[in-house]
């Protein structure tokens, strides 16, 4: 038969209903942090999931701005190039002009002067 002493040792060696009880508290309270780590960690993927769909449309946004700067280049390149070709058939009109109004002067016998 066993004796007070006996379950005194028996009691310090083998698990009580209050240590099985604090262990199922420890479960539970580490089962209850994961879960809010979980839910932190995933709310953070999710705020991050949203801020790489912000840069991803920023990134559109940018693109399609830089599109229109090239095609707004192109269209002042080709407005200066026009420009050009008129500016050298204008003067190459001008100076035929010059040269019949000296063959017309000549002609007539008018002296031109330059100031």
């Amino acid at each position: 038969m066993l004796n007070d002493e006996d379950i005194i040792k028996l009691k310090s060696v083998f698990a009580t209903k209050d240590d099985f009880k604090e262990i199922k508290s420890d479960i539970f309270e580490f089962k209850t942090e994961t879960n809010n780590n979980f839910l932190r960690f995933d709310g953070e993927i999710g705020s991050i999931k949203a801020d790489v769909q912000e840069v991803k449309s920023d990134m559109a946004d940018l693109k399609e701005l830089v599109q229109a700067l090239i095609v707004s280049t192109d269209n002042i390149a080709k407005a200066i190039s026009d420009l050009r070709v008129e500016y050298s058939a204008i003067s190459t009109q001008l100076s035929r002009h010059e040269l019949w109004i000296k063959q017309i002067a000549e002609k007539v016998g008018l002296k031109l002067v330059t100031d």
